[in-house]
């Protein structure tokens, strides 16, 4: 989930021209955040949800009692997603959480910070350890393990607040682990079930970046209609065309002029 990683920036690349839902809409009580991007810095797109844009917007809607945030997101940074979390913590809303397409990797830990959260039929929940890369001798190698063993440690502690077993938690962390939105309420990533959309929702990003991702549901354009057969010839269609196809050079051939 570090965006140094190549699958993180083979995710993005993937998803360059995915169509991105990030707003928030307010009302006199409750504001709605649409989380329908990557989390993080996007290099492909100039875009995706930054702590500090997401942090600043929820600031902006401070004196509401209830936030509803969507997801339809494939993942990105986690620590662009530890401080979307932080935000989070710290406003004082009733915070609801739907699963409308996809909430993978950092999407899914923030989405535990919801006091609620609903999923919808055909949606799709999944947590993985954290990604990144290093270049080094074994000491370096050995620093990234040690700081990778944190970082899936505190994204273990995201899931404890709603699954109480630690030992489970971190087997469907090794095994990069899909849930179903009927899974997904089994296990406790969700309360209840909602709508029946998700699978439209999920088309709109390309997860093959990730190791055992679901066989990608992007529709496929109709093939356009064949164009019908010519009819056969005739002598007498045959007469008709020779007549249009003289009209024709008639036509683009100015006649001279008289001397």
């Amino acid at each position: 989930m570090n965006r140094n990683h190549t699958r993180l920036l083979a995710l993005q690349a993937a998803n360059r021209e995915a169509p991105r839902a990030y707003r928030i809409e307010a009302a006199a009580d409750e504001a709605t955040i649409y989380l329908y991007d990557v989390i993080g810095y996007d290099w492909w797109t100039d875009g995706g949800i930054t702590a500090m844009q997401f942090a600043a917007d929820l600031n902006s809607v401070r004196h509401v009692s209830t936030l509803h945030l969507r997801f339809n997101s494939p993942g990105g940074d986690v620590f662009e997603g530890r401080a979307i979390c932080a935000a989070l913590d710290a406003h004082p809303a009733r915070k609801i959480g739907h699963v409308d397409g996809w909430a993978v990797s950092a999407a899914s830990f923030i989405l535990m910070h919801c006091d609620e959260i609903e999923i919808t039929e055909g949606a799709m929940v999944m947590i993985h350890n954290g990604w990144t890369c290093a270049c080094g001798d074994t000491r370096v190698m050995s620093q990234t393990a040690a700081l990778l063993a944190k970082i899936d440690n505190a994204i273990a502690d995201d899931y404890l607040r709603r699954i109480e077993d630690r030992e489970q938690i971190v087997a469907w962390m090794n095994a990069e682990t899909w849930f179903s939105a009927a899974e997904a309420v089994e296990h406790g990533f969700a309360d209840r079930i909602a709508g029946k959309d998700g699978e439209t929702a999920r088309a709109s990003w390309n997860l093959t970046a990730y190791a055992n991702a679901p066989k990608a549901t992007v529709s496929t354009p109709p093939a356009p209609e064949p164009a019908p057969a010519p009819p056969e010839p005739t002598d007498q269609n045959n007469g008709e065309q020779a007549e249009r196809a003289h009209n024709v050079r008639r036509a683009a051939i100015p006649e001279p002029l008289p001397a």
